[in-house]
């Protein structure tokens, strides 16, 4: 990783000409953009890094004893008992099925 400079050349700046002055904004503005791009990378992996270990930590939860996550149903249970798929992800908020419905 390269150094950083805390102050700007200002001994140079002061006595630079136009032209030198023109062509020392081109390379900061130059440098800051692969900075930018570098850090856009960096900002992407972190993203997916922490997605990721988000996703296994959300699977780890639903594999603890009920308490903590739901647990898995076993294959002899059936799926379709009025539960929604929102049931999967919120499971400690058990719904009545017959709730929202109005009495005929």
């Amino acid at each position: 990783m390269n150094r950083h400079r805390p102050q700007p050349p200002w001994e140079f700046l002061l006595t630079a000409s136009r032209n030198s002055l023109q062509s020392y904004e081109l390379t900061r503005l130059s440098h800051a953009s692969s900075l930018r791009k570098e850090i856009t990378v960096l900002m992407d992996q972190w993203l997916e890094e922490n997605s990721a270990a988000t996703v296994a930590r959300w699977l780890i939860e639903q594999r603890e004893p009920s308490g903590h996550g739901a647990e898995a149903p076993s294959p002899a249970e059936p799926k379709g008992n009025g539960q929604t798929a929102s049931d999967n992800f919120f499971p400690d908020s058990v719904r009545d099925p017959h709730r929202n419905r109005e009495v005929a």
